[in-house]
C-alpha cells in the first residue's frame, strides 16, 4: 500500500508525468524508471493476496456457496466505488473526462469470476490458473478491430483500449485476462497456511525462486513472454529495457518479475511479529479505506501547491493531463521534479497513517456488516 501510494503521488505531482511515460527509453531517467518499476509489485500482490484471502475464508468457518455470495457482492461493490468514488477522487468530477476503468474495477470482476472458479477441484484450478498466466501472451496477435461491434468486449478482457459507452469515453486499462488467473492462483496458494510454518516457508522460497529465474531466462530468450522485446540499442538503457515490461494486461515476464519476488519478500515476513500500530498492519487493515483516500488527499494537496507555485489553482479543477485531461488547461511545465514527489509522498503516507489507524480501530470494535466492504 505505501509503495503503490509512491507511483499515484508521482502520477498527481512529477512534472514528467504531464508528457511522458516513465518507461519511455528515449526520455526517461533510471530514478524515475525504477520509481515506477518498484510500484509493479503492487497489483499482482493485491490480485494474489486476495485469492489467498478468499481461501482463508473457508478457514473461518464459510462455505463456499457463502463465499461465492460473498465475492459476489464485493466484487460489484469494487466495481461500483472504481466507476465512483475513485474517479471523483482523480477527477472530482462524475459526468465529464475520459472514464478510467482501472484496478478496483479488475479486482472486482476477478473476484465474481473466482465466485464460480472455486466449486472447481484445486488441482484443476491450479492448473487452468498457471495455463492461463503462461499462454495469455499468445492472444496478443487478436486485435480488437477484428470483432467489430464488439470490439469493447475485447478490450475488456485482453486489450487495453478506448470505447465509447452512451457519448463517454472509456479506458479499461486493466483488462480481466489474465488477472483473474493470478486471483485464483493466490486461491490455490492460500492452501499453504495449513502447513507448518517452516514447510511454508521453504516452499515459498523455492516458488520465489523458480518464478524469478523463470523470469530472467524467458526475458533474456526475448522470443516470448511479453509484447516488448528489449533491446540494448539505446545507449545505457538496456537493463532499463530487459525490466521494461508489459502491465496492461500484464504479461508473463510482468507476473513472473512481480510474484517472484513477492512470494520472496512473503517467506522473510514468515514468523514476524508486528504491533498493531505497525504501518504494515494499520495500513493492511483498512486497505480499501486506505486506497481511495490516498488519491483523494493527493489531489486536495495539489490545490495548495498549485496556489503556492503558481499563485492560482482553479486550474487543478480540471482533469490532470496525466490521467488524459487537456494539458492546455495547466500552466507550462506544471509539476515537480522527482524529489519533491518523494517529499509529497512521504506526507501523504503520514497524513494517512492517523486515519487508517482510527479507522482500523473502528472495524476492530464493531461488528457491522458494511465494515466488511470497507
Amino acid at each position: 500500500m505505501i509503495i503503490m501510494a509512491l507511483d499515484h503521488v508521482r502520477d498527481f505531482f512529477h512534472s514528467g508525468a504531464m508528457s511522458f511515460q516513465p518507461d519511455d527509453l528515449a526520455r526517461t531517467t533510471a530514478a524515475l524508471f525504477l520509481t515506477r518499476w518498484i510500484t509493479h509489485i503492487c497489483a499482482p500482490v493485491f490480485m494474489f493476496t486476495a485469492g489467498m484471502g478468499a481461501w482463508l475464508s473457508l478457514r473461518r468457518g464459510r462455505t463456499k456457496a457463502e463465499l461465492s455470495s460473498f465475492l459476489v457482492k464485493r466484487g460489484l461493490w469494487l466495481v461500483f466505488l472504481d466507476l465512483t468514488v475513485l474517479r471523483f477522487a482523480m477527477t472530482f468530477s462524475l459526468t465529464t473526462g475520459l472514464v478510467l476503468v482501472s484496478v478496483l474495477w479488475a479486482l472486482g470482476w476477478s473476484m465474481i469470476v473466482l465466485a464460480g472458479l472455486i466449486h472447481l477441484p484445486v488441482r484443476w484450478l491450479t492448473v487452468l490458473s498457471a495455463a492461463v498466466i503462461a499462454l495469455h501472451n499468445l492472444l496478443d496477435g487478436i486485435q480488437a478491430a477484428q470483432f467489430g461491434a464488439a470490439a469493447w468486449l475485447w478490450n475488456v478482457l485482453h486489450q487495453l483500449g478506448v470505447f465509447p459507452v452512451a457519448g463517454a469515453q472509456v479506458l479499461v486499462s486493466y483488462p480481466l485476462i489474465p488477472w483473474f488467473a493470478v486471483m485464483s492462483a493466490g486461491y490455490c496458494c492460500g492452501q499453504i497456511f495449513d502447513w507448518d510454518p517452516d514447510a511454508r516457508r521453504r516452499l515459498l522460497l523455492r516458488l520465489g525462486s523458480a518464478l524469478t529465474l523463470a523470469f530472467l531466462i524467458i526475458r533474456a530468450i526475448n522470443l516470448y513472454g511479453d509484447p516488448q522485446p528489449w533491446t540494448a540499442k539505446v545507449p545505457g538503457m538496456a537493463i532499463l529495457s530487459f525490466l521494461r515490461v508489459t502491465k496492461y494486461p500484464p504479461s508473463l515476464d510482468f507476473l513472473l518479475m512481480t510474484l517472484g519476488p513477492a512470494m520472496l519478500l512473503l517467506a522473510w515476513f514468515e514468523g514476524k511479529q508486528f504491533r498493531f500500530s505497525n504501518p504494515l498492519i494499520v495500513f493492511g487493515r483498512v486497505p480499501l479505506f486506505f486506497f481511495a483516500g490516498h488519491f483523494l488527499l493527493a489531489h486536495l494537496l495539489a490545490f495548495p501547491l498549485a496556489y503556492f507555485r503558481y499563485g492560482t489553482a482553479a486550474f487543478v479543477l480540471h482533469l490532470l493531463p496525466s490521467l488524459g485531461g487537456d494539458a492546455k488547461l495547466y500552466p507550462p511545465g506544471y509539476g515537480y521534479s522527482l524529489p519533491a514527489v518523494y517529499v509529497i509522498w512521504v506526507g501523504v503516507v503520514l497524513i494517512m497513517y492517523p486515519v487508517c489507524r482510527w479507522f482500523a480501530g473502528v472495524k476492530k470494535r464493531r461488528r457491522d456488516w458494511w465494515l466488511g466492504y470497507l
